[in-house]
């Protein structure tokens, strides 16, 4: 079975201007320029809502096969999203100065750029994107 989440060719910059909550579209714009000054990728929306920057290949012990971004973000209805995929457990210590969130795996929930420390946010991203880039692009 495919993943129903593909690259799209839509444009994140137009996403990202149809947002109509003011503070949440100017958080978006912040962090279009914050990702990909933070990993060099030039950005792609998946799935018409989110917005990923640079992607790799997988294969899971069951055999199904993907295509992922490394790193990422979307507007949701309760808050920002920010994907780092490697999963923030090995940034425990970069987490405790992070400012206020809730996380899932490999999400971090915000509810506007404000309440975190972006300096902290920056080197979580590098780090989740070089360690993306160690591990999948070999």
């Amino acid at each position: 079975m495919a993943l129903k989440t593909q690259p799209g060719s839509e444009s994140a910059s137009k996403l990202v201007s149809a947002i109509e909550d003011p503070q949440r579209k100017k958080d978006c714009e912040r962090l279009l320029k914050f990702f990909e000054e933070a990993t060099g990728e030039k950005p792609i929306v998946w799935g018409g809502s989110m917005i990923g920057y640079g992607h790799y290949a997988y294969k899971t012990k069951s055999g199904h096969a993907g295509e992922w971004f490394k790193v990422g973000f979307s507007n949701r209805k309760t808050s920002l999203t920010i994907y780092v995929i490697s999963g923030y457990e090995r940034e425990a210590e970069l987490m405790k100065s992070l400012g206020k969130y809730k996380t899932g795996k490999s999400c971090l929930y915000v509810n506007q750029l404000t309440d975190i420390d972006l300096n902290v946010l920056r080197q979580i991203v590098v780090k989740s994107y070089h360690w993306m880039n160690e591990t999948f692009d070999k």
